[in-house]
């Protein structure tokens, strides 16, 4: 069994609890988050006693999302004046390998439940996204933020949420970047069910878990691989339009002035540049 620095992954019988641990506050998606991700989920992916997965968060949030502080290098070559073919290159691999790092989470063969607690941001509600089934504490808070940094979302919501929320409640959270409550995200259907707290969400997920596991395990298998089939395709295309596009447009004074106004901790003023 492998030692990570953003997951802890625990394995009781047939169940396995992938739990994020940062480093980043609020379990904040750095470096090591998405260099672990697709090995822990493929780890599990090839463990024959493994037959479904809960994801959840350390502490009281799922996850703030991209930690921009530890991540911020990956933008700077694409900002400078005149970014040419190469820096423009060297970001759309980086999109890409964070693409692939989430994809990891929805081509497992194992049935994933996402316990959500507290803050879901950005780049959590991603990775939430590419689980099978969703679960949340009634405190739970989602987020699809990029449009409020000047980010064109890219790595999987706009392209896996249609299917889980529709495409009205989609286009609603993604132009708007609102916080929406467990209440509502129940509405929409981004979560199954909304528990009291936090240790009434794990212990649901985990039920869910077991009682997955006490089916025949290449019958479940059979059963996601049946039902991910007609999306696989239309995913991959999105995700590879969305990178190229990002590779393109990104670059611009509004999304300067959306980091900076992060770091000072005011309003931004976009200006549409």
């Amino acid at each position: 069994m492998s030692d990570w620095k953003a997951f802890t992954v625990e394995r009781t019988g047939h169940i396995a609890r992938v739990t994020l641990t940062g480093p980043g506050k609020g379990n904040a998606m750095g470096p090591d988050f998405w260099a672990e991700l697709p090995q822990v989920f493929g780890e599990l992916d090839s463990d024959p006693q493994i037959r479904a997965i809960v994801l959840t968060g350390s502490g009281k949030n799922f996850s703030y999302g991209l930690d921009l502080s530890a991540m911020g290098q990956t933008f700077v070559p694409l900002m400078a004046d005149k970014a040419l073919a190469a820096p423009r290159t060297d970001f759309l691999r980086d999109v890409r390998r964070l693409q692939d790092a989430v994809t990891a989470v929805a081509a497992c063969r194992k049935p994933v439940i996402a316990a959500v607690s507290g803050w879901c941001v950005g780049g959590g509600l991603d990775l939430i996204a590419a689980a099978d089934i969703r679960l949340a504490s009634a405190e739970a808070t989602f987020s699809l933020r990029e449009a409020k940094v000047a980010i064109v979302a890219d790595v999987g919501s706009l392209q896996r949420l249609p299917g889980i929320i529709g495409e009205g409640h989609l286009r609603e959270l993604a132009y708007t970047g609102k916080d929406i409550d467990a209440a509502r995200a129940q509405q929409i259907h981004l979560v199954n069910d909304v528990y009291p707290d936090q240790e009434a969400v794990l212990a649901a997920a985990d039920a869910l878990a077991q009682e997955i596991a006490g089916n025949p395990p290449l019958v479940v298998q059979g059963v996601k691989d049946v039902l991910e089939q007609p999306r696989v395709g239309r995913i991959a295309d999105g995700l590879r339009y969305v990178s190229a596009w990002n590779s393109a447009f990104l670059p611009s004074e509004d999304l300067t002035e959306a980091v900076q106004a992060v770091f000072e901790k005011r309003q931004p003023e976009f200006k549409g540049k």
